[in-house]
């Protein structure tokens, strides 16, 4: 019964050249990210990941404020290169913004003191949980999508465009868009052997 799920998996990759279409209404995409945020687990179930849905013209002025921020922080040459790859995501049709909220997390870390130092990074899991599934259940739907991570470069600005709460942490960006490129590129493996340690007898044949 997993081959299903694997094989969606393997078909999944990162897009860059994206338009700014959708092949699903908007309701849709709304129902996806919010059936993503309730079912995708978390550490001690403390649901700490926030989500901000940026479509169309907010999709676009998000990455205007990237553009203008890196533009202030960057060389003339440097930001010349860099450019063409944030008009590239600027492209795409939407932005799903990433965010871990500490105040969730700091609740926890008074329920949980043993964990106290683990919980951030048990945050972070968290969050890459519901990038990863965001990602995978879009590309169904048939967007190209690809992740990105302009914080901390963009994160004052985008508090004060979207009055988002202090206490929220920017994690990563999932961009995601009609994909206009062609087929999927294929990918590079290192050696199943060389990352899989297993220890136990292993038997041949069902349990």
């Amino acid at each position: 019964m997993a081959d299903s799920f694997l094989e969606i998996i393997k078909a999944r990759r990162t897009c860059y050249t994206l338009s700014a279409k959708s092949p699903i209404p908007d309701e849709r995409i709304l129902a996806i990210v919010g059936d993503v945020i309730k079912h995708s687990p978390s550490s001690f179930n403390c649901q700490s990941t926030r989500l901000v849905v940026l479509l169309r013209d907010d999709h676009v002025r998000f990455w205007e404020i990237a553009k203008e921020c890196f533009k202030g922080t960057m060389s003339p040459t440097d930001y010349q290169n860099y450019e063409a790859k944030l008009l590239g995501r600027q492209a795409g049709f939407g932005t799903i913004l990433i965010f871990e909220d500490q105040a969730t997390i700091h609740e926890f870390q008074v329920k949980f003191p043993r964990f106290k130092a683990h919980l951030l990074d048990f945050s972070e899991a968290n969050s890459a949980i519901q990038a990863f599934n965001l990602w995978t259940a879009l590309h169904l739907e048939g967007f190209g999508c690809n992740l990105q991570h302009v914080n901390p470069t963009v994160d004052q600005k985008v508090v004060a465009e979207w009055n988002v709460p202090a206490a929220w942490t920017l994690k990563a960006q999932l961009v995601f868009g009609l994909p206009t490129g062609g087929a999927p590129h294929d990918k590079s493996f290192k050696s199943v052997e060389e990352r899989i340690v297993v220890h136990g007898n292993i038997v041949d044949g069902k349990p």
